[in-house]
């Protein structure tokens, strides 16, 4: 067979081209595909196939009864909680010291760096016995005395004085002084080998943490606090019975909780929030708009942004605006938004309000009742321009921190009154804490723990005043040592 010579194939294509422009194709032949038929006989999507989501009553129960986060301890595994030993839940490797010479501010740096809640206080670097303790507390103390916000009674108005003078001169204030401004927590103790039941027992009295230390000696091993010892409690609670029992029961149900709540209107002033929580012993405190709906939480460890004398500004600013100065910073930290979930509502588990306590490493959440409709809700915002005091004399004295922290801008802040309530936690109704679970946690056990009531009202008799116990030496002499042959094994 003869292959086509070259100009053949160089016609073929203008042949092939006159045919087609001598062709007059039909209607139907001239129809152009459309994109939902070029789609037939394609495999179909895979949202077709996927699998329903969850209904809302497995939704439900899921919120009733979630997940734990950590993994069960396999040490703990068929052992009875009330047999395991305080040592066994601490580590030495947590402990964070300073010395009661260590200057106010050095000390403030060690507490906010360390990442720690609370560092503990000795004579000298090279001992390891623990004669008092520094956390956040004591920090919102020393701020509202370096700010002017603290007044002395008469007792103290000596040591008050002192103080305002070194602080006025520039002078270093050591941590021994600063500590005699009032001791905000008990200094309790316990030995490395007493049980779990014991500590149950003191921290269901509202003790928020104990010093734990070797059999027979005043030196430390560790520190173990409320929050280490829920965390642990849920995490093995399948291995303790009679405490995992607890968790699919509601707070109402359980009747734990009070409903005797101390919060602050969110356009009140910031100083006004630290001198209640101060006065009050609170570690944190509920903020809410006008129409009592939670709309965020203030924290002592929150004060840590307020080491800095450039944010002095944000104590005469409203609680709101610091709250969004709160929520950005860790933000900035993590590296995502971070939004407000302190709230429970009266129908939560107890397993659920605890995943939220865990979770957010918290001491309370605020009991909510559906939100109340907000007035204001309809109208246009009102601004509150933030205002910018005249530091006293003395404020340069104020702990600086090495951490970054959020400028503080100028920007307005929104009225608590415009916020839309209804959006938010809820109206406030009560508060379960910490102390509350592990009290519920101790009865339930056998055991009699103190009323934390009780505890509550001693804390805010003894803050009444603005200088609580005045030095450390008396603070020594308060603490409980309860290592005693009948809590031993």
């Amino acid at each position: 067979m003869q292959a086509p010579s070259s100009e053949d194939l160089r016609s073929t294509p203008s042949r092939s081209s006159s045919a087609r422009l001598g062709h007059t194709p039909s209607p139907i032949q001239s129809h152009r595909q459309s994109f939902t038929e070029s789609l037939r006989g394609h495999p179909p999507s895979p949202r077709a196939t996927r699998q329903p989501s969850l209904s809302q009553a497995q939704l439900q129960e899921l919120l009733n009864n979630p997940p734990t986060a950590g993994i069960a301890d396999p040490r703990f595994a068929g052992k009875d909680w009330q047999t395991i030993g305080v040592g066994e839940l601490c580590d030495p490797a947590d402990l964070r010291w300073v010395e009661l010479d260590s200057g106010i501010e050095d000390a403030t740096n060690v507490l906010i760096s360390s990442g720690a809640h609370v560092l503990l206080v000795r004579h000298r670097q090279d001992e390891r016995a623990a004669h008092a303790t520094y956390d956040y507390r004591d920090l919102t103390q020393y701020l509202l005395f370096a700010t002017g916000q603290l007044q002395p009674d008469e007792e103290h108005f000596p040591i008050f004085t002192s103080l305002a003078k070194k602080a006025q001169a520039g002078q270093v204030i050591p941590l021994r002084d600063a500590k005699s401004l009032g001791n905000k927590e008990p200094f309790m103790t316990l030995p490395s080998n007493a049980y779990l039941t014991h500590a149950i027992e003191v921290f269901g009295g509202g003790v928020h943490r104990i010093v734990i230390v070797e059999e027979g000696s005043d030196n430390v091993v560790g520190i173990l606090s409320q929050l280490r010892l829920v965390k642990f409690l849920w995490e093995n609670g399948r291995n303790f019975p009679i405490i995992d029992r607890l968790y699919p029961q509601t707070i109402k149900d359980l009747g734990i909780g009070s409903q005797q709540t101390i919060s602050i209107n969110g356009d009140k002033a910031l100083k006004e929030a630290l001198k209640l929580m101060n006065n009050e012993g609170l570690t944190s405190l509920a903020v809410v708009d006008n129409q009592s709906n939670v709309i965020g939480n203030i924290s002592n460890v929150d004060v840590k942004l307020l080491t800095k004398s450039s944010s002095a500004p944000l104590l005469d600013n409203t609680c709101i605006h610091f709250i969004s100065v709160i929520l950005s910073t860790r933000g900035m930290n993590d590296g995502k938004d971070s939004f407000p979930v302190f709230h429970i509502n009266p129908y939560s588990t107890l397993a659920h309000t605890v995943a939220k306590l865990v979770a957010t490493k918290a001491h309370r959440m605020w009991v909510t009742d559906s939100p109340s409709p907000s007035l204001a809700s309809s109208s246009p915002p009102q601004l509150s321009q933030p205002s910018v005091p005249h530091p006293p004399s003395h404020l340069s004295s104020l702990p600086q921190s090495n951490p970054p922290f959020l400028p503080l801008s100028n920007t307005p802040s929104v009225s608590a009154s415009a916020l839309p309530g209804a959006n938010m936690g809820g109206r406030l109704a009560g508060v379960v804490s910490l102390t509350d679970i592990l009290n519920l946690f101790a009865r339930a056990s056998g055991l009699h723990p103190t009323d934390p009531d009780e505890r509550r009202r001693q804390r805010r008799r003894s803050s009444s005043s603005s200088m609580m116990r005045g030095s450390l030496d008396s603070a020594r002499s308060s603490s409980l040592d309860v290592s005693t042959s009948s809590i031993k094994r």
